[in-house]
């Protein structure tokens, strides 16, 4: 006999549980054929309306002659249900491109409408691209125009400002004197290299393995030093910002950096073989290896201008 402890039946399922509270109900045969078992809580298929037990309540279980026909009809139910929308006409929705020289309709069944996300407006399918409703001119429908504006101003004179930066920069850099790098070959940079881990001083408890031996000089245009030049090894793990502290303070020059606000006071850290100013966060081991040559220059600007400091009026 079926068990009765059983649960609900699935909402997608093709039979149904039969009412366990009704007085009449002591029992029904299986009607599939080849079972006939009484069972106490039976089920009806939906399909053919038969009576089965447990094992066959499916369509597939007792074969069923109809199956497909619950699935058929609940499809039919749904396309009988009125959709969203119903019964509004075509007119509330129907308005022409928002192009200003297009006279097209949109929004009927002829001419459907693209939204452009940008600039929030519909289109008919000939204006529907960027560049043929000229979008980049245009102030979205919803922002505020004053701070649109303002954005674009900002975004303009930073472009400008960078520019003129970029300029000021190479003037600045073609009118120093600047050690450049040696061509030398692999066998002979090895033999510079232990040379100057003989003579290079440093932090004794930076472990060997991580130093990084460099000669340091100071430019005598920009800067006044004691020592116009030494080799030092600092961890690889230091970023160039506590190199720059750490090479200003063994050569005696004048550090300002923490208490300067003009670029023309502030040291900065060339790399002789990179050819370019090395920024402040970046790390030793990234940006150096032994044998390097960096020289503090003073008054060089940034080694990259803050872009959102040039938005600033």
């Amino acid at each position: 006999m079926a068990s009765s402890s059983r649960s609900e039946p699935p909402e997608d399922a093709s039979f149904t549980t039969m009412d366990e509270k009704d007085p009449t109900l002591i029992g029904i045969h299986c009607q599939y054929t080849y079972c006939n078992q009484l069972d106490f809580l039976p089920f009806r298929c939906e399909s053919c309306r038969g009576t089965y037990c447990l094992d066959h309540r499916s369509e597939t279980g007792h074969q069923c002659h109809k199956a497909g026909e619950w699935a058929a009809q609940r499809r039919r139910a749904n396309l009988s249900t009125p959709s969203l929308g119903a019964g509004k006409m075509m007119a509330e929705v129907e308005k022409p491109c928002a192009s200003p020289a297009c006279k097209t309709l949109i929004g009927t069944s002829l001419s459907t409408s693209v939204h452009c996300s940008t600039c929030n407006r519909d289109y008919c399918l000939k204006h529907r691209l960027k560049e043929d409703h000229d979008c980049t001119n245009l102030v979205p429908i919803g922002a505020r125009v004053s701070k649109f504006d303002t954005q674009a101003d900002n975004a303009k004179n930073a472009l400008e400002r960078l520019r003129a930066w970029g300029t000021a920069q190479k003037a600045s850099m073609a009118t120093r004197v600047l050690p450049k790098p040696k061509s030398t070959s692999a066998a002979a940079r090895v033999v510079a290299v232990n040379k100057l881990k003989k003579t290079a001083k440093g932090d004794d408890k930076i472990p060997v393995e991580k130093r990084v031996y460099l000669y340091v000089e100071a430019e005598a245009a920009t800067t006044s030093s004691k020592f116009p030049s030494g080799a030092f090894y600092y961890s690889k793990d230091w970023v160039m910002g506590r190199v720059l502290d750490a090479a200003a303070k063994s050569l005696q020059v004048n550090n300002v950096n923490n208490q300067a606000m003009d670029e023309r006071e502030k040291l900065r850290v060339f790399h002789v073989e990179g050819g370019r100013l090395l920024e402040f966060n970046e790390k030793v081991g990234t940006a150096l290896v032994s044998g390097n040559r960096i020289v503090l220059l003073r008054g060089v600007g940034p080694a990259v201008p803050d872009l959102i400091d040039l938005t600033r009026n």
